[in-house]
């Protein structure tokens, strides 16, 4: 099996954005498509088949892992996970600020939907303006009642104005666990992570194109939907633990760009080739270039690769290395991968 280049899986949504997806993988771009699915083996809440991801002769991606797991995946992946390839990767484009949203945590999904994951997820820094904020939990403690009296009442500033806020920068990453009430400032761009599914509940939506009492509460009703709420305080230490700061990523090498919390539900590390061949050892990757050109070789095949180019990598290509040319900008950008075979487990 050879590593594959993938191509792109823009769709719209409710939210504006798009262009910077487009300017970088090279198309479609916007003005109403702001995500890329990216190696999905995930559909759109109740719109299968979109999300899943489509491999350059026509097959889904899906089919093809179910039909041979092990040779994607590696043996001790499914004898750990099965054949579900355990993370979603997403590029998110904000023309528009997010609506304050949460997503709920696995025993949530297990009890009130009868899914295995929830939605815990973290955030790549692309490109931000300079001052960019993201709110993340509430600041203070909250009750039930309170959140679902401002959900009835439309009332979107009392909402943004309770949440503990942060300025990102490029290259900083925060996990975001499930059950927090979050928002996410317009001009901002990710490389998102996420545990496989596709669950949202909106505290939110004046000015989306998007029937919140309709849609927002993942068909449970809000007085279900609302429990899934963390209503405990956050606080900016709170926050700390939850934020990698991009001092910390920078620099030749592979580093991660998540704290040890993320290591139950996925990996990301970002590589830069600058001082020489960069090495990741085998199994189920998503490969994207952010910088310059260079190879993905691997015993299974090897790829030419430059800026917007992502790779799959499945299991059995084997131990790959990043390369630049040795001309022009270093290879960089970010390998993503699901947890370990002996991650520890999830707290929820």
């Amino acid at each position: 099996m050879r590593p594959l280049l993938l191509p792109v899986n823009q769709f719209d949504h409710f939210y504006r954005g798009g262009n910077r997806i487009g300017e970088l993988r090279h198309g479609p771009g916007g003005p109403q498509r702001p995500e890329e699915w990216i190696g999905s083996t995930t559909a759109r809440f109740g719109q299968a088949p979109q999300g899943f991801s489509v491999l350059p002769d026509g097959r889904l991606l899906l089919d093809e892992v179910d039909a041979d797991p092990e040779a994607w995946l590696g043996p001790d992946h499914v004898q750990r996970y099965g054949s579900s390839t355990e993370v979603l990767v997403k590029l998110l484009d904000l023309d528009q600020r997010l609506p304050v949203h949460l997503h709920p945590n696995r025993a949530f999904s297990r009890t009130h939907l009868g899914l295995a994951h929830g939605k815990t997820e973290a955030w790549y820094v692309l490109d931000a303006p300079e001052g960019a904020e993201v709110g993340v939990g509430f600041a203070e403690a909250m009750t039930l009642p309170q959140v679902a009296d401002w959900v009835a009442a439309r009332d979107s500033d009392a909402l943004l104005g309770a949440l503990r806020t942060r300025v990102v920068r490029p290259g900083d990453a925060m996990l975001v666990p499930a059950g927090l009430p979050h928002t996410v400032a317009a001009g901002v761009f990710v490389l998102e992570l996420q545990e496989p599914t596709d669950l949202s509940i909106l505290l939110e939506w004046q000015g989306f194109a998007v029937d919140g009492a309709r849609d927002g509460h993942l068909d449970l009703g809000f007085d279900t939907a609302l429990q899934a709420v963390e209503l405990g305080a956050v606080s900016d230490s709170d926050l700390d633990r939850l934020v990698i700061p991009r001092e910390s990523i920078e620099g030749a090498g592979l580093a991660s760009t998540m704290p040890a919390a993320a290591d139950a539900y996925f990996r990301a590390h970002r590589f830069d080739a600058a001082d020489g061949p960069v090495s990741v050892d085998a199994g189920f990757a998503i490969v994207l270039v952010l910088a310059g050109r260079g190879v993905l070789a691997s015993p299974g095949g090897s790829l030419e690769v430059s800026r917007g180019d992502v790779v799959l990598v499945p299991y059995a290509a084997g131990e790959y290395t990043l390369h630049g040319d040795g001309h022009g900008d270093a290879l960089v950008g970010v390998v993503c991968r699901p947890p370990a075979p002996d991650a520890p487990t999830g707290a929820r």
